[in-house]
């Protein structure tokens, strides 16, 4: 068997009509995927319009990119920083007091290598009060991030990461305990 990406169909996956993706795509070009627009106040309007559940004191630098907002819902005091994406094809769930950190890819959507139609497959994320996601790392589908847990820069999370926990690697897997002093 061979794949064979002309019978590959996608008609169990609906993320919208074509106008709100549309619309959604520039806007997210202009507001959010530039620098142009540095204000947080209004992409926090933006995204809650176009359906997102967003909490209070809500950071998101420049160039950020968001896939779909009606899938997105965002806690209290989140930064998001430049360069971040996120590609919620499923159920985007951030916390309260998490950290993006620039360049981070969070992935929700893959495709099934085993299929000759190289199906997609889609997960939620779900990533936990005071999750801190390193610089240039990656989340995809399916993973929980459990409270407090660290991804460090470059790791790449294909498991559920641990309360309290420091992750390292690709995959990533647990180096130590995650201490908070005050």
């Amino acid at each position: 068997m061979k794949v064979d990406l002309s019978k590959y169909r996608n008609k169990e996956f609906q993320p919208g009509s074509f106008l709100k993706r549309g619309t959604w795509y520039f806007i997210n070009l202009i507001f959010f995927n530039s620098g142009f627009f540095p204000f947080y106040w209004l992409k926090t309007f933006l995204l809650k319009l176009f359906g997102s559940t967003i909490g209070k004191n809500i950071f998101i630098k420049p160039n950020v990119n968001i896939k779909y907002p009606w899938r997105l819902n965002i806690g209290n005091n989140v930064w998001i920083g430049e360069g971040v994406w996120i590609d919620n094809l499923d159920q985007m769930q951030i916390g309260n007091n998490v950290c993006i950190s620039q360049g981070a890819m969070l992935i929700s959507g893959n495709h099934n290598y085993k299929s000759t139609t190289f199906n997609l497959i889609t997960k939620p994320i779900i990533l936990e009060d005071g999750v801190w996601i390193g610089a240039k790392s990656i989340v995809v589908g399916g993973v929980i991030a459990k409270s407090h847990s660290v991804l460090t820069v470059g790791s790449v999370a294909t498991n559920d990461l641990t309360a309290y926990s420091i992750n390292k690697g690709n995959p990533a897997i647990k180096i130590k305990n995650r201490e908070i002093l005050s």
